[in-house]
C-alpha cells in the first residue's frame, strides 16, 4: 500500500500544454473530445473537474511512445515536464472546437475509417481530464482500432472524496451523451457506432441509452456493441435499465471480476446490493438473466494485471485490450466468451504484469493509503468544504504518511463530517 502511495507521488499535474511532436516513431492518436467539464484557464489543465454550463468540443492529438518504451496497457506517464514524446505520452496537438467544427471532425473522421465506425468511451469515477484523455488515447492505440475515436469525458474532480459529486455529474451530462447518440443514429456517414464505458462512466451510458430507446421506441442497429468494463451500476437497477431498451438493442458484453476491490467498496456505499461488475456469472439468478437478455460475459476474475484493485484489467491487460481490438476490427460482437475467459485467454493473461498508468484514475472509491498525490490533495480541500475549518493540517497529514492520512480521517469522522 505504501509502495502504491508514494509511487505515484511523483507524477506531474498539468501535463496537456501541447508539446513538438519531435518522435517519429511514436505514434498518434487524433480525438475527439466532448465534454459537460468547465473549460481551464489553464491551458496545461484544459478543463477542469467543475460542471459546464454547454457541452465543449476540441480536438486533441497524443503522442504515444514506441513498443520499445512502453508494454501494451501502460499509460507512460511523464515523470518531469515538458512531456518528452520518445518516452511519455504527449499531448501534441489541443484546439478547442465549435459544435460546427466537431461535425466537420467527426465527418472528416469517419470517411477514414474503412468501416465508417466510431468508437466513444465514457471513463469512470475520480477522473481528472488528463486520466480520461491518455487512458482513451492507450486503448485506442492497443486496441488497434479504425474507428474514429470519441472521448465522452464529464466533470469528475478526480478526488475520493467526491463520489457524491460525480455520481450527480453523470446524471448532469445524460442529456448531452444522448444528444451525441442521437447524432450518431441521424448521421447517414456513421455506419457503426460502438461503445466502451468503465466504472461509473456506464451509468452514463446506461441512462443515456435508455432514455434515447424511450424516447424513439428503441435503439437503432448502427449501434453494434455496448462494453460494459467493471460497471459500478446496481444489478437491480441495471435490470430495469436494459428492458426499458426494448427488444431491439446492440450486443452488450459485460466485464466482470469478483477480486475487484473498489467495487467492493462501492457495494458498501451503496447498501450492500452487488455491483453488475464483480457479480459471480455463473450464479443464479444472474446466470439465466445475462443469458435471456443475450448479454455476452466475459470474466476476468483470473486475470493478472498491474492494477493494484482490480478495477481497470479491460485496459490494463494486454490480451484483453487487444481481443477488444481483434473483435471490434473484424466488425464482430465480444463472443470469445462465457467464461472464466476460456482456458486459453486464462493462460495467456496468467502473469501478465501490464502497469495501469494511474491507480487513482481508474478507482471507484478506496481507503486513503491507496490514492494518489492528487486525491492526497484533494482530501483537504474536501474536508474543508465539508467541515468549513482550515485544511493545512489534513494536507500535511497526509502528505507525510498514511498513517496521517488514517488519523485525519478518523478524527473528521468523529466530527460527523465522514465521507461515506
Amino acid at each position: 500500500m505504501v509502495g502504491l502511495l508514494f509511487g505515484c507521488a511523483s507524477r506531474p499535474k498539468n501535463v496537456l500544454l501541447p508539446v513538438a511532436d519531435t518522435s517519429p516513431s511514436s505514434s498518434k492518436v487524433e480525438m475527439l473530445v466532448t465534454t459537460t467539464r468547465a473549460r481551464s484557464a489553464n491551458p496545461a489543465e484544459m478543463y477542469t473537474g467543475e460542471r459546464g454550463l454547454a457541452p465543449s468540443f476540441a480536438d486533441v492529438t497524443v503522442s504515444i511512445p514506441p513498443a520499445s518504451v512502453r508494454k501494451v496497457g501502460e499509460v507512460a506517464w511523464p515523470k518531469k515536464l515538458p512531456s518528452n514524446p520518445a518516452t511519455d505520452f504527449a499531448v501534441v496537438k489541443a484546439e478547442e472546437l465549435t459544435r460546427d467544427g466537431a461535425k466537420e471532425w467527426l465527418s472528416a473522421s469517419v470517411r477514414k475509417s474503412p468501416d465508417h465506425s466510431v468508437l466513444v468511451f465514457i471513463h469512470g469515477f475520480n477522473n481528472r481530464f488528463e486520466d480520461s484523455l491518455y487512458r482513451f488515447a492507450q486503448i485506442a492505440k492497443d486496441t488497434g482500432t479504425d474507428s474514429a475515436p470519441i472521448l465522452v469525458t464529464w466533470p469528475s474532480r478526480g478526488s475520493t472524496l467526491a463520489y457524491g459529486y460525480d455520481r450527480e455529474s453523470t446524471n448532469y451530462t445524460r442529456n448531452a451523451l444522448e444528444l451525441l447518440f442521437q447524432y450518431l443514429a441521424h448521421d447517414p456517414e456513421v455506419k457503426e457506432v460502438s461503445i466502451l464505458a468503465h466504472s461509473m462512466g456506464n451509468w452514463l451510458a446506461l441512462e443515456s441509452l435508455r432514455q434515447m430507446a424511450i424516447r424513439n421506441g428503441g435503439l437503432p442497429a448502427k449501434f453494434k456493441n455496448v462494453m460494459l468494463a467493471a460497471p459500478d451500476v446496481d444489478v437491480d437497477v441495471f435490470r430495469t435499465q436494459i428492458a426499458d431498451m426494448g427488444k431491439q438493442r446492440p450486443q452488450f458484453t459485460l466485464f466482470v471480476s469478483q477480486d475487484d476491490r473498489a467495487l467492493k467498496v462501492s457495494r458498501r456505499v451503496w447498501g450492500n446490493i452487488p455491483r453488475l461488475g464483480s457479480i459471480d456469472p455463473q450464479q443464479a439468478p444472474y446466470k439465466e438473466e445475462l443469458a435471456s437478455n443475450n448479454v455476452v460475459v466475459i470474466d476476468l476474475t483470473k486475470v493478472k494485471s498491474g492494477d493494484s484493485l482490480n478495477h481497470g484489467k479491460f485496459a490494463s491487460s494486454p490480451q484483453i485490450v487487444q481481443l477488444i481490438g481483434a473483435r471490434m476490427a473484424a466488425g464482430q460482437a465480444l463472443t470469445d466468451s462465457r467464461v472464466g475467459l476460456g482456458d486459453t485467454i486464462v493462460q495467456a493473461t496468467t502473469g501478465a504484469a501490464a502497469a495501469a498508468g494511474s491507480a487513482a484514475g481508474l478507482v471507484i472509491s478506496a481507503p486513503v493509503a491507496m490514492v494518489d498525490q492528487n486525491t492526497r490533495e484533494n482530501y483537504g480541500n474536501e474536508v474543508e468544504s465539508l467541515t468549513g475549518s482550515p485544511s493545512s493540517q489534513a494536507n500535511k497529514g497526509c502528505a507525510t504518511s498514511t498513517k496521517g492520512c488514517k488519523k485525519v480521517m478518523t478524527q473528521r469522522g468523529q466530527g460527523g463530517s465522514e465521507a461515506y
